[in-house]
């Protein structure tokens, strides 16, 4: 796959890195309330189109915290996966588990951008993995900062995106019955002014 083309929910897994309450109290790149919100889309697009999610938690008794609470009720039965390295890549059970899906395009968010979300994006497009950065459901510590940490991914070969577009690139064709519910939910639920045109569409068609 490369850059240009358009992801599939069979060509893809969502990993989603250390997004634990601990984290985000040094999360200072961008509204916090809206990060989490983000990367709960995500996880509920991910399960809407049955894309593989992969979390990973660190220090999560000595300092950061288990999976925030949102995520950890749309994702019951992902049992995060705890590490000690900053880079995913180099733990041999988070390794282990993306590769286990089989997919090689990752879709990747969580905290923080500038070590624990851009190491392992790094490392898998060294390994020759495409990547799709959800920057929306990132967070770094400075606004600078994050962002020289997204340029440096892009620089790299990631491609920059957002929840909503990861979404609606999966969705493609709102004909599409089988997801149209849960994917039309996750916008009315995340997606700001979007999310309020859907509901009034529905109630203007069916008033």
């Amino acid at each position: 796959m490369t850059a240009a083309s358009l992801i599939t929910p069979q060509d893809c897994a969502v990993l989603i890195v250390d997004a634990q309450a601990g984290l985000a109290f040094a999360t200072g790149s961008g509204d916090r309330q809206s990060v989490r919100s983000n990367l709960v889309a995500l996880a509920k697009t991910a399960k809407a189109f049955d894309v593989p999610v992969i979390v990973s938690t660190s220090a999560s008794k000595v300092y950061s915290g288990p999976l925030m609470p949102p995520l950890r009720a749309v994702l019951p039965e992902v049992t995060p996966i705890e590490r000690r390295n900053m880079n995913l890549w180099e733990d041999e059970a988070a390794k282990a588990a993306v590769v286990a899906t089989g997919r090689r395009t990752l879709v990747v968010a969580g905290l923080l951008t500038e070590a624990c979300v851009s190491f392992p994006v790094l490392s898998a497009l060294a390994e020759g993995y495409a990547v799709r950065v959800v920057t929306d459901a990132c967070g770094g510590l400075t606004p600078a900062s994050h962002e020289a940490a997204l340029q440096r991914l892009t620089q790299a070969g990631a491609v920059p995106t957002s929840w909503l577009q990861i979404l609606l690139e999966l969705q493609r064709d709102w004909t599409r019955h089988d997801t149209y519910e849960a994917a039309r939910g996750i916008v009315v639920d995340h997606g700001g002014g979007y999310g309020i045109g859907l509901d009034y569409a529905r109630d203007m068609i069916h008033p």
